[in-house]
């Protein structure tokens, strides 16, 4: 703790021929004095002080910590919602056709952030991700079957996860099983062996269709086992279509 004499104080000591260190001792004797006379421990307060300067500093790196977290979170979701956007674009046969697609991606987007900012953006269930991406396309009506283990996967693979799931629910109402009312989608997943196993099987709809070309969406759901260290199968059953992934469950 140090002392600052004032310049009159200062020109008494010169006058005087006072040690300056008598006179600080002086001033800090008063000093105690006035601190013990309100009741403040010194001791404690220096103590108190040193803490809040380092709680101050703990702050100002916490702080800068989430800044950069927060950069980079915005950085990728803006790169995602650009090439959602571009790739919609590419592959849209109209300007209609491009907006709906644009629109539902951007939703199934949202409502994986939601999930990630209500699980803190630690690891999420695959049953409240597959809830969360069906729920818009399903809306109490029964026709989704879904059957699972109480399985997580890490806050940086939900988002893949939701987004081919949001690709397979609009395939599935648009040229799919449940494009037709009494059409079913069955989803399971299990883990066995350390791995993931995860399949989404259409019944009950009109005749399967092989498509001639590889769409954004097609791609999408393809990419989702690369991204995962996993692999990915589409089949195109007389019965139905039928999607399996099978990942390491560290994804």
């Amino acid at each position: 703790m140090k002392t600052v004499l004032d310049t009159e104080k200062q020109q008494l000591i010169i006058d005087e021929g006072r040690p300056l260190r008598d006179a600080l001792a002086t001033e800090n004797d008063a000093l105690r004095l006035a601190l013990e006379q309100a009741g403040i421990d010194a001791k404690a307060l220096l103590v108190q002080s040193g803490i809040d300067a380092e709680e101050r500093q703990a702050a100002d790196r916490l702080q800068h910590l989430i800044h950069a977290e927060l950069h980079h979170r915005i950085k990728n979701m803006l790169a995602t919602v650009g090439a959602i956007t571009h790739q919609s674009l590419r592959t849209a046969t109209s300007m209609a056709h491009a907006s709906d697609a644009i629109n539902g991606r951007l939703a199934a987007l949202a409502r994986a952030h939601d999930l990630l900012t209500r699980v803190s953006w630690e690891n999420a269930t695959i049953d409240s991700i597959v809830r969360s991406a069906i729920e818009p396309f399903d809306q109490g009506q029964g026709h989704f079957v879904i059957t699972g283990d109480d399985i997580r996967i890490t806050s940086s693979s939900v988002i893949a996860f939701a987004m081919t799931l949001n690709e397979l629910c609009t395939n599935t109402t648009k040229f799919g099983a449940l494009s037709v009312p009494e059409g079913q989608v069955r989803i399971a997943w299990s883990l066995n062996d350390g791995r993931l196993h995860f399949a989404w099987t259409e019944t009950g709809g009109p005749v399967v269709v092989v498509p001639t070309r590889s769409s954004f969406g097609t791609r999408m759901m393809t990419s989702l086992g690369q991204q995962l260290n996993g692999k990915v199968e589409l089949r195109y059953d007389p019965t139905g279509f039928v999607y399996t992934l099978d990942v390491p469950l560290d994804a």
